[in-house]
């Protein structure tokens, strides 16, 4: 089961500039796994909303410090996307994890089995 945490609509509006943006507020979330658990966060951000500033807002990263921000490898529900793509009302982000092997490796080593 998912470790879900909900934080306050108003918690993060004053955390980054948002120039002359209305302040609609929308909820998204952002996921993270380990083989040993999955966290998923929900949270309320101002539109105009990046995927890194929903990332970074999340808590993510110091609950998790093996995610380094400067290597992240993000997506939207399950398509890879840009840290400077805006969030939409119930988007999922979701950070990747570096693959442990290489996939097309791994095939190839279960071909030579055979």
């Amino acid at each position: 089961m998912p470790f879900v945490l909900s934080l306050s609509k108003d918690l993060f509006r004053d955390s980054f500039e948002m120039g002359d943006n209305d302040e609609t507020l929308i909820e998204i979330e952002v996921a993270y796994a380990t083989p040993e658990e999955q966290v998923i966060v929900t949270i309320n951000v101002l539109l105009g909303t990046t995927i890194e500033q929903a990332v970074e807002l999340s808590g993510l990263l110091m609950r998790f410090p093996e995610i380094s921000n400067s290597e992240l490898k993000i997506g939207v529900f399950g398509g890879s996307c840009k840290p400077d793509q805006f969030v939409k009302q119930g988007d999922r982000v979701e950070i990747y994890r570096p693959l442990i092997h290489d996939p097309k490796e791994a095939r190839r080593q279960r071909a030579l089995k055979n």
